[in-house]
């Protein structure tokens, strides 16, 4: 039995943290898990930012709001979910994904959560795992699935490679050229291909 493992944002969905970044003009904030592979290092210093300008998770939900799933995405998403089980493994959040969720159609998620305070200050935030979309997928295969991962940032690439096929999705040319082994796509029409023939 195949089980497919997608990451959700630049594969799915707009990166949340550019799209707010660009909503409260503060640049600093369009650092991803493609400059920074260790999340830990990149969530505390997010927050450290979000606390100096006095921002919590409604600003940030307002943004969310707006964000439509990339074109193409959903109807990808539905067509693969018509040939195999998939599930949306994401370092985001449940209080960030909810809204997303609803337009691409409730797939199922695994992510983290917030820690937030009645001012609606995020305070903090709870891994749901360590390397918690490796883990996942080692969990998954260890009930008896063969997995097939895609995604686009450093913190995909163990999921990727520890499936019986992965493929990169619209990632920088820094981590193509750095993991030239891994077929990379652009297109949604060519991963579904790549799944299809992985299945």
């Amino acid at each position: 039995m195949n089980i497919v493992c997608l990451d959700m944002e630049g594969v799915l969905v707009p990166e949340i943290w550019i799209a707010f970044a660009e909503a409260s003009g503060i640049p600093e904030l369009t650092r991803t898990t493609r400059d920074e592979p260790d999340y830990d290092k990149l969530m505390r210093w997010r927050l450290g930012i979000l606390k100096e300008h006095g921002l919590g998770l409604k600003e940030i939900q307002a943004t969310i709001a707006t964000i439509d799933p990339l074109p193409g995405a959903k109807e990808f998403l539905d067509e693969l979910r018509s040939l195999t089980q998939v599930v949306i493994l994401s370092d985001t959040f449940e209080e960030f994904a909810k809204p997303l969720m609803k337009k691409l159609g409730w797939p199922t998620i695994f992510c983290n959560s917030l820690e937030v305070a009645d001012s609606g200050e995020i305070t903090g935030f709870k891994m749901r795992l360590q390397d918690s979309k490796l883990n996942t997928v080692k969990g998954l295969q260890a009930i008896g699935f063969d997995t097939i991962a895609s995604g686009d940032s450093y913190n995909d690439l163990g999921m990727i490679q520890a499936s019986k096929a992965g493929f990169l999705f619209r990632s920088t040319e820094k981590i193509k050229a750095d993991y030239p082994d891994i077929p990379a796509f652009e297109e949604f029409d060519d991963l579904l291909a790549a799944i299809k023939a992985a299945l």
